[in-house]
């Protein structure tokens, strides 16, 4: 079971029995997540942006607009970066308000920029992304056109400095307090599908796809 080096950035400290460095077990967390909060820091100030992003092998991918900022200042200064990814996966409800919880997926990663130049990677990237985002999307759009790919800025991160930690399970009261008339327990939390709705605009005739039902 291949997992990532522990590092002095990495090593979780707080609670390390929740620690998980398990290669296959960060990666899933990835996949799942949605969105990725991008952290740095430039010019003596701290900067941070969520953003979607995808995973590819062992390469973390992030796109926007060659006119955004914070892309640009990542690229040209190849500044190191903080990304984190997290799943909230239930409130943890305790006897006590000091016990209250959450049980939660997440995941660190600390990398460097690479902005993607090959047409072929920003393609399959941006690929991928649309199908994280929406399975079955990308067969059935347009594809960008030579304008809309110089406009587009892709940047890779290898991942190989990351850990994650997870907690799982009911909440831990204190002893004394288990015999209290005091609810507690776990509620699910989960991001779902809602039943899509049509744009106004659009064509007559189009049915909802498939991949949408």
């Amino acid at each position: 079971m291949a997992q990532f080096p522990i590092t002095d950035k990495t090593e979780i400290t707080r609670l390390p029995k929740r620690g998980v460095y398990d290669k296959d077990a960060i990666y899933s967390i990835l996949d799942e997540a949605l969105f990725c909060t991008l952290a740095y820091s430039n010019n003596g100030e701290p900067f941070q942006i969520p953003t979607g992003f995808c995973r590819i092998a062992d390469t973390l991918y992030v796109h926007g607009s060659v006119g955004s900022f914070y892309m640009r200042e990542i690229a040209t200064k190849k500044l190191p970066v903080c990304l984190s990814a997290t799943i909230m996966d239930g409130l943890v409800l305790a006897r006590s308000a000091f016990h209250h919880s959450v049980n939660y997926r997440s995941v660190v990663i600390f990398g460097k920029p690479r902005q993607v130049t090959e047409k072929e990677e920003m393609y399959k990237a941006l690929e991928v992304f649309t199908e994280k985002m929406c399975p079955g999307r990308w067969a059935d759009v347009r594809k960008p056109t030579d304008n809309e790919w110089k406009s587009t800025m892709v940047l890779a991160f290898t991942i190989a400095e990351a850990s994650a930690k997870v907690r799982t399970g009911p909440p831990k009261d204190d002893e004394e307090d288990y015999s209290m008339d005091v609810w507690a327990g776990v509620v699910p939390l989960k991001i779902t599908h809602g039943t899509p709705f049509a744009d106004d605009a659009l064509k007559a005739g189009v049915k909802l796809p498939s991949y949408l039902q």
